[in-house]
């Protein structure tokens, strides 16, 4: 058994949260810059070299790269063989978040109740989701995702009938529906499969993936370019302005599921595809 204390957890997520919101990615700038290369129409050009810019400029002065530095999700790979000792996991992760906003001079975005309001003041609660993993390690992926492309996430349940037609059909709609409001170039998160619950949490985890990375399984692998040609065939382009690329990349994660369900969830990151990972 290996006991890690909660201060430990507290400090890395106040500071994987800082890094998210002001480092973008290696993979993301680089995919932003072969976008780039691909991009005809000069408006397109120009909106992509500005992204670019923009990042660049908020890992050198460490500002956020974008004002809404969103819901903290916090990824948490769990080893079986850990305890945490001095606080819950989850208290833990909130005052690292409730540490790294007021550190970073992050916004503070999050309300008390969907209906009441009242800003909480210190950007929490985040959004915690445990992944039990074998052994004694706790590996943690901090994922700040902005109201404009989490408001553009869809979900459904088919049926089987539906097939992968209806899974290809209802995923690029979610995109072309979203139109600017995502801030494309978009990263395209898609869980098929578990229950209407799990299928949407699928499809969050797959952001975290680095551009490029397909699927080990070939069905979905091929399930994954054939998802980000129609996509990027639908012509919306950098900030849906016109041009060839409005999905980076498209992730799809699987579970099993009932025999008479098909749930399909969507899961978009804008062009500031942010996330930061540590293992203890």
């Amino acid at each position: 058994m290996r006991i890690i204390e909660a201060e430990e957890i507290t400090a890395a997520v106040a500071r994987l949260l800082q890094q998210a919101c002001t480092e973008l990615p290696e993979d993301v700038v680089e995919a932003l810059q072969a976008a780039r290369m691909r991009e005809m129409q000069p408006l397109a050009q120009t909106l992509v070299d500005m992204l670019i810019k923009n990042a660049e400029i908020a890992k050198r002065d460490r500002i956020p790269i974008c004002q809404d530095t969103g819901v903290a999700n916090v990824f948490v790979e769990l080893g079986a063989e850990v305890h945490i000792a001095g606080a819950a996991l989850d208290e833990a992760v909130n005052e690292g978040i409730r540490r790294g906003t007021r550190e970073g001079y992050l916004r503070c975005s999050m309300v008390r109740d969907p209906l009441r309001r009242g800003n909480t003041g210190d950007n929490t609660p985040g959004t915690l989701y445990i992944f039990p993993v074998p052994g004694t390690t706790v590996r943690i992926h901090v994922a700040p995702k902005g109201a404009g492309c989490e408001n553009m996430s869809r979900s459904t349940m088919l049926i089987p009938a539906d097939g992968r037609e209806g899974v290809v059909r209802f995923v690029v709609e979610a995109v072309q529906k979203g139109g600017a409001n995502h801030c494309p170039p978009v990263v395209v998160g898609v869980g098929l499969g578990g229950d209407f619950a799990w299928s949407t949490v699928l499809a969050k985890k797959a952001l975290l993936r680095r551009i490029g990375e397909r699927h080990p399984d070939e069905l979905y692998a091929a399930l994954e370019n054939e998802l980000r040609e129609k996509i990027n065939a639908l012509g919306l382009g950098p900030q849906a302005l016109g041009g060839l690329t409005t999905a980076l990349d498209v992730f799809v994660e699987a579970a099993p599921c009932h025999i008479a369900s098909l749930p399909v969830a969507v899961c978009i990151n804008c062009n500031a595809a942010r996330h930061a990972t540590a293992e203890l």
